[in-house]
């Protein structure tokens, strides 16, 4: 009796509850199309057809079958939202979107790049001469910064400029 009892506990795959079949143990959908996904089945077949999506499954390598599967049903539910476009037509919403937040993103870049360049021009930093008195530099931004030699800033700083408080120094005789 315990053999007749743990034979009823395993319950058939979703697609074989569907179809309406007894769920053999060489089952093809069995490991892709669990009992408690039975929407996930639903779908696949309303759109590709149980016998479509066997012969897919029976001509796709085994360790691919898992991914062929969520493909399968990411498209049929895609297709039962949109009918005309399905997974493309999604697709086409996030590009869109991406499109409009890179706008967003260089329009952020440009006015970080303007304040930066803003704050830079009107510093007045004291610079030692070759004579020994000093002078102030008020146009810390022009000439060029980090802009176009590193690739990783997005705006010119004071702080990594050489000719600021680095190398430079010592060619105009500030020690």
């Amino acid at each position: 009796m315990a053999s007749s009892s743990s034979s009823y506990t395993n319950s058939p795959c979703a697609a074989c509850k569907f179809l309406r079949r007894k769920c053999m143990p060489d089952c093809i959908f069995a490991p892709y199309f669990p009992p408690e996904e039975p929407q996930k089945f639903a779908n696949v077949h309303k759109i590709f057809g149980a016998s479509n999506v066997s012969k897919l499954l029976n001509e796709v390598l085994p360790h691919q079958r898992e991914d062929a599967v969520n493909s399968l049903a990411y498209e049929a539910e895609a297709r039962m939202k949109d009918p005309v476009y399905g997974c493309v037509g999604a697709i086409s919403v996030l590009q869109r979107q991406v499109i409009r937040l890179q706008k967003e993103l260089d329009a952020t870049n440009a006015d970080l790049i303007r304040y930066a360049a803003s704050s830079c021009n009107n510093l007045e930093i004291p610079i030692a001469s070759q004579s020994g008195r000093t002078r102030t530099n008020s146009n810390m931004g022009h000439g060029g910064g980090s802009l176009g030699q590193n690739p990783g800033l997005y705006f010119s700083s004071p702080w990594n400029r050489s000719d600021s408080y680095g190398e430079d120094r010592n060619e105009r005789g500030g020690g």
